[in-house]
């Protein structure tokens, strides 16, 4: 019997999107007003689940303290009040759309998380914008 587990978890960062092999009428065409060169922010919701089976022992999927805490170290610690483009490594060379962050946040907390489970990120970037990312 499989069974999933979340913890919810927020942090809120600046970010523009942007090309920089294309010049501003192209950036400005695709990405409107996620292209402002002062940046922009958003206050990101995220859900964290990981799905298994039960341990006998514990009676957990996952216990949700230490997932709180891979949250806090692997993703809040390093994206939270931060300039995506600027200060965080993974998105010098990447575009960091909501689809390309939720992937980030899932090869971030993967390694920290046994094999046998299934991890899942839900990303809002606004109340009604979300993605979702599975591996």
């Amino acid at each position: 019997m499989k069974v999933k587990v979340s913890r919810k978890a927020s942090f809120n960062a600046a970010h523009r999107l942007y090309r920089p092999d294309w010049d501003n009428q192209k950036n400005n065409e695709v990405f409107g007003k996620c292209n402002n060169p002062r940046y922009h922010g958003h206050n990101y919701d995220l859900i964290v689940s990981v799905t298994g089976e039960i341990d006998r022992e514990t009676g957990f999927v996952m216990d949700l303290k230490v997932l709180k805490d891979l949250i806090k170290k692997h993703v809040e610690d390093q994206l939270d009040h931060k300039n995506l483009n600027l200060d965080v490594p993974e998105f010098r060379e990447l575009n960091p759309t909501a689809e390309n962050i939720a992937v980030v946040i899932w090869n971030k907390l993967r390694p920290h998380i046994n094999k046998s489970k299934e991890l899942e990120i839900v990303l809002y970037e606004t109340p009604r914008n979300f993605v979702t990312y599975t591996g």
